[in-house]
Parts: structure tokens; sequence; C-alpha cells
């Protein structure tokens, strides 16, 4: 008989978490506590980037105390089976990505199942299990930093960062589905994402992701996945430019000792030759910036276009929500984006095109789900955490 489980997925980039302990994290877990509640999920997952923050040596041991917090919740304590997985052993510089997913079962389900990718079957879930530290040997997750070569050799700061990707392999009520947490690199530099369309940036994302989708679909039998995660997709930077300075006049500055570019700047030809836009390699200060929470950013839609590459193999629910980075980390201005990059459309869920048939849909045929971030008038650090929440078509007997 089909039926189906009410499923919560989110993605969080909570770095600026740890770097800010306080007031911050508990605003963070009233809004992922509420939206748990809210949409009754049943099964929930949390997929986590930069565990730790950019100080992740000292402030470890603050991020296991949060992970912590939230399996012994009282929120959470009908979800009686919990699967932590977090990335934490810094010391191993080669193979280390402050990822971290987390997995709550309700009491409700009834038959839960966690893939051994080592024995290559399933097992069934039950109690708290919980993996920090190093991931080496735990057969149930499959994690990898990107090879080196992946890194664009474009900038002296641009350096082997913690990015790469962790899966889990579910059956939820005997429907089976891959859950990936994905972290893509950044743009080191402002200035060189505006040097071409798409960026070199954009490229090597491309690369990564492609070598991920090809990783996970590598099998005989490869199930419906969603891929979550901090994807770190950017708008057409330079197209994006040209059409914001479009009636500007524009002016580059650079440096005494070299043909290197410093400075990028747009005035406006009348009033007062006032500064449109200014850019460095980590400046991106425009004017007008309420253009991107007009009407969720819709208008500047068309200059995201990092998902086009992949419409052969995974899609996404409409976007009608602001750009999900980089936010400030000001409490009284927690829908205002700072100055240092263009805010971008970075947390993403996406999914496998035979993941769209295991979505339950209403009487009309239309897929039964909600696509949209957390806190939108809260501060939760520099990334607003992104979730989709969906009933998943089940066979229970």
């Amino acid at each position: 008989m089909e039926s189906y489980t009410d499923i919560l997925l989110v993605t969080a980039n909570v770095g600026s978490l740890f770097d800010n302990v306080g007031e911050m994290q508990k605003e963070w877990l009233r809004e992922f506590y509420t939206a748990v509640q809210t949409y009754k999920s049943r099964f929930v997952a949390l997929h986590f980037q930069e565990v730790g923050g950019k100080e992740y040596m000292a402030n470890m041991e603050h991020a296991e105390n949060f992970i912590r917090s939230m399996e012994s919740s009282e929120e959470m304590r009908d979800f009686d089976r919990v699967c932590t997985y977090v990335d934490s052993h810094f010391k191993a510089q080669d193979s280390f990505t402050a990822l971290g997913s987390m997995y709550f079962i309700h009491k409700s389900v009834k038959s839960i199942f966690q893939y051994d990718f080592n024995a290559q079957e399933f097992k069934a879930v039950a109690g708290q299990n919980k993996f920090v530290g190093s991931l080496e040997g735990v057969t149930t997750v499959q994690k990898e930093k990107f090879p080196k070569n992946f890194w664009p050799d474009v900038s002296s700061e641009f350096k082997w960062s913690r990015k790469g990707y962790m899966r889990t392999r579910w059956l939820i009520d005997n429907q089976g589905l891959d859950l990936v947490n994905v972290h893509l690199f950044h743009d080191a530099s402002n200035l060189i994402a505006c040097n071409s369309s798409p960026s070199v940036y954009s490229g090597n994302r491309k690369k990564a992701l492609r070598y991920v989708i090809n990783r996970i679909s590598d099998s005989d039998s490869p199930l419906p996945f969603f891929l979550f995660g901090d994807f770190n997709f950017r708008l057409d930077t330079l197209s994006l430019v040209q059409h914001l300075s479009i009636s500007a006049d524009v002016q580059t500055v650079k440096k005494d000792s070299s043909n290197e570019v410093e400075r990028i700047i747009c005035e406006e030809k009348d009033n007062d030759h006032k500064v449109l836009l200014q850019i460095e390699t980590k400046l991106f200060a425009y004017l007008h910036q309420a253009v991107f929470r007009e009407d969720n950013g819709r208008a500047l839609l068309k200059y995201d276009k990092e998902m086009e590459a992949f419409k052969d193999v995974i899609s996404e629910e409409e976007i009608v929500f602001p750009p999900s980075y980089p936010y400030s980390e000001d409490y009284s201005e927690p829908t205002q984006y700072m100055n240092t990059r263009c805010p971008a459309w970075c947390d993403r869920i996406l999914f496998s095109l035979t993941a769209q048939d295991i979505i339950h849909k209403r009487q009309d045929g239309e897929p039964d789900l909600t696509y949209n971030t957390l806190g939108p008038n809260v501060c939760m650090g520099d990334h607003k955490p992104v979730f989709l929440c969906f009933p998943l078509k089940t066979n229970t007997p």
C-alpha cells in the first residue's frame, strides 16, 4: 500500500555560529526546532558545513557541545533514533572536511535501515549512533575531500581548504535514497570572479560537482539522491556588474608596482558622481543593495547559471527566497547583506531526476513541498539555512 513519510532536509553553513558563540546559536536552534514542529517532520536530515568555523582548532569543542544539545533536546524527544557524523579530525589535513551530518528518526517511523558500504547491505537503525572525530573506518558513511588538483591556481589566497562531500544511504519504510552533504569552493577574489563569464571559480565548482554526481551514480543500481549543502554557486559576476553599471562611469585602479587590478569603481554619471559600486578582492559594495531582497531577488535569478550544466541529471524546486549569503552578523540587521561578496544563492537542495518520482504529489498532480530559508528575519550567521520539506512516497506493508 502506498503511503508517505514527511521528510525535512536542512542545509546550513554554521561556521559563524562558532566564531560568535552565544545568542546566535540559541536563535538558530529555535528556528530549527520550529521548522521540525511546523512541518510535522518524521525524518529530519541536517547537513552542516564549516563545523567549528574559521578557528576550528579552538572552536571544535563548542561545535560538539552544540551538536550534543540537539541530540538531547526536549524539542527532539520524540525522535528516538539519531545518527550523527561529524568530521572534526582537523589534524588530518589531507582528509579533513569540517562536514557534519545529523539524522533524526521519529518514533512513528517503524522501518528504518541504513546502508553499510563495507558489508554492502542495509542494517536496522536503533538508538543513538554518534561518530565524531575521524570517520575513517565508519562503514555507514562515505566521505571524501576533493583532490588538490580541483583547486584553481589563480590566487595566492586560494588555499587547499576544507571542501568535499559526505554520503549516507537510507531505506525509509522500504523507500531507498542517498543523502549527500556537499561543500564546494568559494570565490576567493571578487576581482578575479569579474574577469570572465563564467568565472574560473564557476568552472572548478562544475568539475567538483560532476565528480560527486559520478561517484554516487557509479553503481549497478543507483538510488534517487538529494544533494544539499553549500555549493557556493555565485551569480555570473561579470554579466551582473555590466548590468548594474550600465549607466555609470567605470574606472579601474591598478597597483603602482604592477599591472594588477586593485579596485573597480562605478560612479553614477549624475548625482554628484556618487559611488554606485566598488569592488575589491573582498569587497562588493553596491549602493542599492535592496535589489537583492526585493521580490526575493527574483530579477537577479537570470544571473544564477551554475545549475544549468547539470539539468541532465539533477533538478531543483523553484527558488522563492532571497540570496542565502552573505548576511550581516549584526543582530540589529538580520536581513542586511555584508559588503564582502555579491549576494548569491550559495546554499541549495538539489535532487536527481529519479527523486522526482518518490516525492508524493497532491491531487492536482503538483509536488507537495516547501523550499525556503530558516530564520529570514533573525540573525542566523552569514548563511541562512535552506530547507526542503516534502512527503516521501513509501511502501508500508
